[in-house]
């Protein structure tokens, strides 16, 4: 199994201005190297956390998905982020797996956050995502979801993990972060997978402050890559997929692990 390269990109995020956003995304990610796999962006990203959806959510054939795709398209890479979908006459906050011939894969976020009213915008999700690049079985989440070890976690069956890689894209303000930097070497340490955590920086229209403190973490539990708090940036990390499976092979937790059913 190859390795996969990894761009993440932690970012001030413009209040409510897609088109500032959109802009501003576009230079970031001229700065992705080449032959990346996937690229990770922030939740929300066309708008800042939390918007109203009746004024900013776009349907799954909007501007937004097909921006997407050409970034995608441009740099052969699956891009990956958030930002409210209508579909059926309901809103989501919604995960989009953008790959780069256009097609893609939704996860509504499961957690919608309640004390910041988010529940009473958006609906939430009912269903997991695994999905699949070069091999690897990758679980993508949003933000609060974090809070919820349940729904992160993987599952053994026939010698075989659930899945190799999970990430969090968030809005997480930095008077919380000791719970994301806490939590995130936790869901690596408890699930035996690569983990990763994408996180903002700036200010919101509520005052909140964002440190980001995006990073990377192996199956051990250590941060092999992290981004400079309260600082814009554009990370790459390669994720050693011989080198997981090792550790999986050296202290297989998986066979122990309890049997388990979510229901939604």
């Amino acid at each position: 199994m190859q390795n996969l390269n990894l761009a993440y990109i932690q970012a001030d995020l413009r209040w409510e201005d897609k088109r500032a956003n959109l802009a501003h995304f576009e230079e970031l990610l001229a700065q992705v190297q080449p032959e990346t796999d996937l690229i990770l962006l922030p939740e929300t990203f066309t708008t800042a956390f939390p918007v109203d959806p009746k004024r900013f959510a776009e349907p799954l054939d909007g501007p937004t998905m097909q921006w997407l795709h050409n970034q995608a398209n441009a740099k052969n890479a699956v891009i990956a982020t958030t930002f409210p979908i209508e579909k059926d006459g309901h809103y989501y906050n919604s995960l989009v797996w953008m790959r780069p011939d256009g097609s893609y894969e939704l996860y509504f976020k499961r957690h919608t956050f309640t004390m910041g009213g988010e529940d009473k915008l958006v609906e939430r999700g009912e269903k997991q995502l695994i999905v699949e690049l070069n091999g690897w079985k990758i679980k993508p989440m949003v933000c609060y979801d974090i809070r919820f070890p349940v729904w992160a976690r993987n599952r053994y069956k026939n010698g075989k993990y659930e899945y190799d890689l999970a990430f969090y894209l968030a809005n997480f303000p930095d008077s919380r972060m000791i719970v994301w930097n806490t939590l995130l070497v936790a869901r690596a340490i408890e699930n035996q997978a690569y983990w990763i955590g994408v996180n903002r920086v700036g200010e919101d229209a509520h005052g909140l402050h964002y440190s980001g403190e995006s990073q990377v973490i192996n199956a051990r539990g250590e941060i092999i890559s992290k981004a400079e708090p309260y600082h814009e940036a554009v990370l790459h990390s390669t994720l050693d997929y011989a080198a997981l499976q090792r550790f999986r092979t050296k202290f297989p937790l998986g066979p122990d692990w309890d049997g388990f059913e979510i229901n939604t």
